[in-house]
């Protein structure tokens, strides 16, 4: 018996308010608590708290936020912050690939899944693909827009509320949360990968870093990811290529 049988016909309501209570699964609360690490890193670099809100909802990926406001700091050109977070987004790419396959249905409206695209980051991918192939087709839409939609949704509100206390915080508590935002910046892209490339590029991007903020602090987040993810390919083919003339 497959998914599509297994349930009774219901309203895409209760689809919708299934997803909701998402919010208090683990990835979920991780990700809050993430986000009030967000909201310590914005208010210790002095961006406005109605900013924060607004690029939380916009960009919504916290990896890209932490690079837009990293660039910001460093006194990155606009051009090149631009291009960083735009390159550290294109990840997202396969990810909507993967689900919206999983989601839709031949009623499904394109511009729907257009719209639900802008909700996929790490943390929804994760629960949706670990969950909807338990749902019943028609129900995969609302479940996903419920969970993606509330989670956002508590995520501006919260680094809203969030940006006026971390002030009030003792040093090392606000220390703590400022660290959460890097832990899970790193973590999710480690968990997320799925090919020995990425951590490679992870692992260079790292440690040419610290160099490249020495040398062009204005350009550092951005010559990190393109020399790391370069480097990264090249020894990968490399090695791959050995590997097949191994094989002959």
């Amino acid at each position: 018996m497959d998914a599509e049988t297994k349930f009774e016909v219901k309203p895409a309501r209760h689809w919708f308010l299934l997803g909701m209570r998402g919010i208090f699964s683990v990835p979920a609360i991780i990700l809050l608590l993430s986000f009030v690490g967000f909201a310590a890193f914005t208010a210790e670099a002095g961006v406005p708290v109605e900013q924060v809100m607004f690029m939380t909802g916009a960009v919504w990926a916290l990896p890209a936020k932490v690079i837009l406001v990293g660039s910001m700091l460093s006194g990155a050109h606009l051009a090149a912050a631009f291009i960083a977070v735009t390159l550290s987004s294109v990840r997202m790419m396969p990810m909507v690939a993967a689900l919206v396959p999983e989601l839709r249905t031949p009623r499904t409206p394109t511009w729907l899944l257009l719209i639900l695209s802008h909700f996929v980051a790490i943390t929804a991918w994760v629960f949706a693909m670990e969950r909807v192939g338990a749902l019943p087709r028609e129900g995969r839409v609302p479940f996903f827009a419920g969970f993606g939609i509330t989670l956002t949704a508590a995520n501006i509100l919260l680094v809203g509320l969030a940006y006026g206390l971390v002030a009030e915080l003792p040093p090392i508590v606000a220390g703590c949360l400022f660290f959460l935002t890097p832990v899970y910046f790193l973590s999710s892209i480690w968990i997320s990968a799925r090919h020995r490339v990425i951590y490679w590029a992870l692992g260079v991007g790292l440690a040419s870093g610290a160099l490249f903020h020495e040398i062009a602090p204005e350009y550092d987040i951005l010559l990190a990811g393109l020399i790391g993810g370069t480097l990264a390919w090249f020894a990968e083919w490399r090695m791959r290529r050995r590997a097949g003339k191994a094989g002959r």
